[in-house]
């Protein structure tokens, strides 16, 4: 039994408590802070935002927001997964969203979360978990998984990539798609130029997720 079993039947109409993890600036922890001050995103609360990084601005935007934050040291894996399910509880978070996490998860840290955590990817992945992507126009590209998929996407001549949100599994980059935008890729791009363009659209891609997600979740505890 995961944690959250323990109390879901007393839960009706609470907020979708959710904690977000970054790794840098954290441009879409902003953003949702924004939907959720601008009531773009009702029904969702941000209760912690989690770094690996003590120096990521990302924690500065939680400060600047009075939003709970903390910095958690990842040098021994099995150490820091135990503070942060340890955190999970303490916050009674309903869903992890990885939001430029630069560290990944293992297994057993994963099957404590099943269908609450979910990761933006700057690339397009399938939805059947295929290694290729069937493009809006009928082009066949890669699927990008894992590091360095814009620089990638840029070295192979791709003329589009795109963004992704998903479920997170313990495949990497294969949990089940929640959304996905595509990006042109335009001549004379960098990694960095074509990163922002891609920033953009993962912006309202994440607000739309977690409100799908916020929504079904109200559904399910009023049956």
């Amino acid at each position: 039994m995961n944690y959250q079993e323990q109390d879901s039947h007393n839960e009706q109409k609470a907020p979708l408590r959710i904690a977000v993890f970054i790794s840098g600036a954290g441009s879409n922890l902003q953003a949702l802070i924004d939907a959720i001050e601008n009531r773009q995103l009702l029904g969702v609360e941000i209760v912690l935002v989690v770094s690996n990084k003590a120096n990521a601005y990302g924690l500065q935007r939680a400060l600047d927001h009075k939003l709970p934050a903390i910095y958690l040291p990842w040098k021994l894996r099995e150490e820091a997964e135990a503070r942060a399910l340890a955190l999970m509880k303490l916050f009674q978070v309903d869903l992890i969203v990885l939001a430029g996490w630069l560290r990944i998860f293992s297994a057993d840290f994963i099957e404590q979360f099943p269908l609450r955590m979910i990761n933006l990817h700057p690339a397009l992945l399938p939805e059947d978990g295929a290694d290729t992507y069937i493009t809006s126009d009928g082009s066949i590209i890669p699927a990008l998984r894992g590091l360095h998929v814009v620089r990638r996407a840029i070295e192979a001549n791709l003329r589009i990539t795109g963004s992704t949100v998903h479920y997170v599994i313990s495949e990497v980059d294969a949990g089940p798609v929640i959304s996905h935008a595509e990006v042109p890729i335009r001549a004379g791009d960098t990694e960095e130029t074509l990163h922002e363009r891609l920033k953009e659209r993962e912006h309202r891609l994440v607000v739309e997720a977690i409100r799908e997600i916020a929504q079904s979740l109200q559904i399910t505890r009023q049956k």
